[in-house]
């Protein structure tokens, strides 16, 4: 039941990963039929897939291409400062997240709208080689950090332990019963054991309106620590992707030594 690889070098981790997977494309034959065939003109100067299509889609809404504001950038700060956010949710970008806690991740997918979510099963991987999310507190103290490792070593050989003698069971009451299907029943068992700080992955797919909430909630100075460093971390990624869309949203360095997110319009 148990893995046969070793443990990694340092299996305690301090920093989320953030890793941009998708983005968006713009259907350039489609737009250029749409704009013939209603006789109207549209040029954009960014190169932002997300951007012209959240740009295409509040211009369908008064069929105002052609007019008014010409750059991209101008548009969308009209719909920002108007907090036309529903124009936003046509911009979509799927990221995935690891060198995360579970106790982060009960967190994160409370934010339900404009969210998909699809998380590492703690039912068919197997655990015994799991890593661990040190709490930010326990970083700043050599004592607690030696406390909390302590009792996190202790669960990792009750979880190895307890798998083994699960799987044994569960093969003895069911002995027509698949590896694959044993080892699952013994894990799922096993699981309930580990502890929030078990790390986790999970993929998060995303409109620009639903980042930005979670942006604007999770990485005030009010919000959990972990999540807040992971908030950051989105927020450089987001503001490279799309500068217009995420240019009110600004990293901006706090007195407890860490950043914080800073939305200028909020609740768009």
């Amino acid at each position: 039941m148990s893995s046969t690889s070793s443990l990694p070098a340092d299996p305690y981790i301090i920093q989320p990963r953030v890793y941009l997977l998708g983005r968006q494309n713009v259907v350039s034959e489609e737009l250029d039929r749409f704009l013939n065939d209603e006789g109207v003109t549209f040029t954009t100067d960014t190169e932002a897939a997300a951007e012209i299509l959240a740009e295409i889609a509040g211009r369908t809404c008064y069929m105002s291409f052609g007019k008014g504001r010409k750059s991209n950038q101008e548009y969308l700060d009209n719909i920002l400062t108007s907090k036309h956010g529903s124009v936003l949710e046509h911009a979509v970008w799927c990221l995935l997240i690891t060198d995360v806690s579970r106790a982060l991740t009960h967190e994160l997918v409370r934010h339900r709208a404009g969210f998909g979510y699809s998380q590492l099963s703690q039912r068919y991987v197997d655990e015994s080689d799991a890593r661990y999310v040190v709490p930010p507190l326990y970083q700043e103290s050599p004592e607690l950090r030696a406390q909390w490792q302590q009792t996190i070593e202790c669960i990792r050989k009750a979880y190895v332990e307890l798998a083994e003698a699960t799987a044994q069971y569960v093969q003895q009451k069911h002995p027509e019963m698949a590896p694959r299907d044993r080892r699952k029943w013994a894990r799922q068992a096993a699981r309930s054991i580990l502890p929030n700080a078990c790390e986790t992955k999970i993929f998060v797919t995303g409109n620009s309106r639903s980042w930005r909430h979670f942006l604007e909630l999770r990485g005030s100075v009010h919000a959990d620590t972990e999540i807040r460093l992971l908030a950051v971390e989105v927020c450089r990624v987001l503001k490279k992707e799309s500068p217009n869309i995420f240019h009110d949203i600004e990293l901006v360095d706090e007195p407890d030594g860490m950043p914080s997110v800073r939305v200028t319009h909020s609740k768009v």
